[in-house]
């Protein structure tokens, strides 16, 4: 059984070593995650993509979106729909952001609701067997084992600074390890 103190210490530290970042050594280090991402990732046209709009110290991959958009790709960023639920709304970045919760933004409501094929998604703390901690809600966890209720299954890449990375991630039954990480030093596949 996991002990949630492991993964609230884990947690807290990792996300100080995030947070004692400079704005200009985030931005940098954002940069390069986005740079890494077009350099290792396959991305065709009409593949759906989710990310997220950054908030407090996360890592901004929101050009690496646009990006991906002017690629052909389908974009989509998650909004808060109750304590336990995330969605994926198609997001045009032509359109303005909309609060959605947790101080996040995302698409305005009358976007579409969309399944990605890929999820770029924030971490505290991740380890090399894929394993990661999120924030303690359990949003992605759930979301993810929706998506494979209908059978599909999404690659998941968290994105996060070197920083973020830890010896070992106790992992429970329900945590859904990811496919890759991206940092600032590359992608690395598990």
């Amino acid at each position: 059984m996991v002990s949630g103190f492991d993964k609230a210490s884990l947690r807290a530290g990792r996300l100080s070593e995030r947070d004692a970042l400079s704005p200009d050594d985030r931005a940098e280090k954002s940069r390069a995650i986005c740079a890494a991402a077009l350099a290792g990732l396959d991305v065709s046209p009409g593949m759906v993509i989710s990310g997220y709009y950054p908030i407090r110290s996360e890592a901004d991959i929101m050009p690496l979106l646009e990006m991906f958009h002017a690629q052909g790709a389908v974009v989509a960023l998650p909004a808060v729909i109750d304590r336990e639920t995330i969605v994926f709304r198609q997001h045009d970045p032509a359109l303005d952001l909309i609060k959605t919760g947790f101080g996040t933004k995302g698409p305005p409501t009358d976007q579409p609701l969309i399944e990605p094929d890929l999820i770029l998604m924030p971490l505290s703390a991740f380890d090399h067997q894929g394993n990661r901690i999120g924030y303690g809600a359990g949003h992605y966890d759930r979301a993810i084992a929706r998506l494979r209720q209908k059978e599909l299954n999404p690659r998941l890449i968290g994105i996060a600074f070197a920083c973020q990375e830890v010896a070992e991630v106790p992992a429970g039954p329900y945590d859904i390890p990811m496919n890759g990480v991206l940092t600032e030093n590359g992608l690395f596949w598990f």
